[in-house]
């Protein structure tokens, strides 16, 4: 009985960072339409912070932190959400969703480079095959003329990948950084201090802010999924796989959320898949695996191993 509610869970849960995730582009894309982007971003965080917080009171969970970890959560949650996110949701009105969430497929691959030039750690044989066709998906993504043509399509493109840098710089951040030991916790306070740093972004910027009585029956929909189910319902889904599964199947959700967001912009929001952009996504995801995989290149194993023979030989024949 209990086998059979752990494996229910953890179908919910793939289900939730398959599906759930892969439909934040398009929430993102239908309610910007509407409301100012970092306006936007603030009330989401802000809002699933709190609902966070009331459900550790309500779970009897502490959520006292030390001035430490409010700092570090702080920088995590600028980096992630306050610019992380708030920046890509403000790019949308550039770009479309689906093409947001192939480009942002990249993530592995810019993690991977700035471990290598922040921590000089080696890039495997496989890796470096994922490279190299992470930056031919990439290249053969934004080349097209069709998107390139688009005002201020560019910009888009440009400032999405400055997240990714943002995005890829605070998982090396957090990796090491003294954080709430409770995951429910730490992801309240990145969520809360996020969100009022959009808020003040949004006021900085002079955005013109609105009651939800206001907004459209559409946007109303897309800022409660967003909440409930994009920030808090996903994450937790998150890490509950993460302490359930393996990294490696967690990690396929890096594959199924620029599809699941292509064929949600292309059916709700008309938004056209190009030839290009289909055999962009093809070899862009394919590098995307060869840099997750930890299964090493059976070639380059076999001649590091004739290699190392023969020196091996070498040094015995030697007198």
């Amino acid at each position: 009985m209990e086998k059979s509610k752990n494996t229910t869970l953890i179908v919910l849960a793939f289900f939730s960072i398959y599906v759930i995730w892969g439909s934040t582009y398009l929430l993102n894309k239908i309610a910007v339409s509407e409301l100012p982007p970092f306006m936007l971003a603030a009330i989401r965080f802000i809002s699933a912070g709190s609902l966070i917080f009331v459900l550790c009171k309500i779970m009897g969970i502490s959520t006292k932190i030390s001035k430490k970890q409010l700092l570090n959560t702080t920088i995590a949650g600028f980096l992630f959400l306050s610019f992380g996110n708030g920046v890509v949701v403000w790019a949308l009105r550039f770009v479309d969703s689906g093409f947001a969430a192939l480009q942002i497929s990249a993530q592995p691959l810019v993690v991977l480079l700035l471990m290598r030039i922040l921590q000089n750690k080696k890039i495997q044989p496989m890796s470096i095959v994922g490279v190299v066709l992470g930056v031919i998906g990439i290249y053969l993504l934004v080349s097209q003329k069709e998107i390139v043509s688009q005002e201020n399509s560019v910009l888009g493109m440009v400032m999405i990948f400055l997240c990714m840098l943002s995005w890829a710089y605070s998982s090396l951040f957090v990796a090491k950084a003294d954080l709430p030991a409770n995951y429910f916790v730490n992801t309240g306070y990145q969520m809360f201090v996020g969100g009022v740093i959009l808020l003040l972004g949004s006021l900085l910027f002079g955005e013109q802010w609105s009651m939800p009585g206001d907004w459209s029956a559409k946007v109303q929909g897309s800022m409660l999924l967003l909440i409930v189910f994009g920030s808090i319902v996903a994450f937790t889904s998150f890490n509950y796989l993460l302490k359930s599964v393996s990294p490696e199947k967690v990690a396929t959700s890096t594959y199924v959320n620029p599809i699941i967001a292509l064929v949600l912009g292309w059916y709700f929001l008309e938004e056209q898949i190009t030839v290009q952009s289909m055999i962009a996504a093809g070899i862009l995801l394919t590098g995307v695996y060869f840099i997750n995989t930890k299964k090493k290149m059976l070639l380059f194993s076999r001649f590091h191993n004739k290699a190392a023979s023969a020196l091996d030989t070498e040094s015995n024949e030697r007198p």
